[in-house]
């Protein structure tokens, strides 16, 4: 049994996973009634919530603390407050227990976890909130193929709907406020396989001021945006010649970002096929986290608790995948 806990930003999670199989998947998000992420207040949030949450995940996969072998930690990157409460957890669970912890990279994380819909060799199309990225495996490691010059894609929308005067996560209310909104050109700002969103943030901005409907600027945001994304992840696969495309990530839960993968894959002359885990495993979660953790440690990846420690601007291509 494997036990991971993410608590890179907004979530404190604990997930359980053995033979590949995820047992548990609890979490606990914290949330504003209007404005962004707050981190040492997600922080304190993490602190509260984690014996709660740890307690239900152990209910939820019908197991006793004695059978944890391991416990996988997502110590990068992230929020270093948020990333202090995780470990200090771990390293207290890890020490009850006696058992190693395995340091795990989230955006790794959202890459491996595609395995468990089937993909074997793909291409990730990594969208979240302070990420987005084109990432797949070559020579060693999980090299990054393109990225966000700026912000992260949630990042960007979560930005837009804030001035807008809506709340944190900010992108289901854009993906509502969408369903009912028309087009209205946007900024399109992609170079390779590198995209880039303050131009269009800044331009959403300057018409709404102007009177343009929250609704229409929605819409435009996503049909854009989302576009820049697909793109990117088109070359890429022409680029590395991989048949396989993985959505991951928060955004990734987006209906029209699935969509339009899912026709950009279907249209290609090779059929690229196109996985898309359930919403449990795009968002931060920390199933994704034990499911990784125990592929690096059935690789014979696993530190002492006094050893690990966060790493809160590890880039994905910086870590050895020593475990394919």
């Amino acid at each position: 049994m494997f036990l991971g806990i993410e608590s890179t930003a907004h979530t404190f999670g604990v997930g359980i996973s053995n033979n590949k199989k995820i047992l548990a998947n609890v979490r606990d998000m914290y949330k504003t009634e209007s404005g962004g992420i707050v981190p040492m207040e997600s922080a304190k949030h993490h602190k509260r919530v984690a014996q709660e949450i740890y307690q239900k995940a152990l209910a939820e996969a019908k197991i006793k603390e004695s059978q944890i072998e391991a416990i996988a930690i997502s110590n990068a990157p992230g929020l270093a407050p948020c990333l202090h409460e995780g470990m200090n957890f771990a390293k207290q669970k890890a020490s009850e227990l006696k058992v190693p912890l395995v340091p795990v990279n989230h955006c790794i994380a959202h890459l491996e976890i595609g395995q468990s819909v089937g993909a074997k060799d793909p291409i990730l199309l990594y969208a979240s909130g302070a990420n987005t990225q084109i990432i797949a495996y070559a020579a060693g490691k999980y090299r990054v193929f393109g990225e966000t010059l700026d912000l992260g894609v949630g990042n960007f929308i979560d930005k837009v709907a804030r001035s807008f005067g809506l709340g944190f996560p900010g992108g289901p209310e854009i993906e509502k406020l969408a369903k009912n909104g028309k087009y209205t050109e946007l900024p399109y700002s992609i170079k390779g396989m590198d995209v880039s969103f303050s131009g269009m943030q800044t331009k959403i901005q300057q018409l709404y001021k102007k009177g343009i409907p929250r609704e229409d600027l929605s819409f435009s945001l996503q049909e854009t945006a989302f576009a820049m994304l697909v793109e990117a992840a088109e070359r890429a696969l022409a680029h590395t010649g991989k048949k396989e495309l993985v959505l991951g990530g928060g955004v990734a839960c987006n209906s029209r970002l699935q969509e339009m993968c899912k026709i950009m894959c279907s249209e290609r002359i090779d059929k690229t096929k196109f996985f898309c885990p359930e919403k449990q495993f795009l968002v931060d979660n920390a199933a994704m986290i034990a499911f990784t953790g125990e592929l690096m440690f059935n690789a014979g990846i696993k530190i002492s608790p006094e050893k690990i420690e966060i790493k809160p601007r590890e880039r994905t291509d910086q870590v050895e995948v020593v475990w394919k």
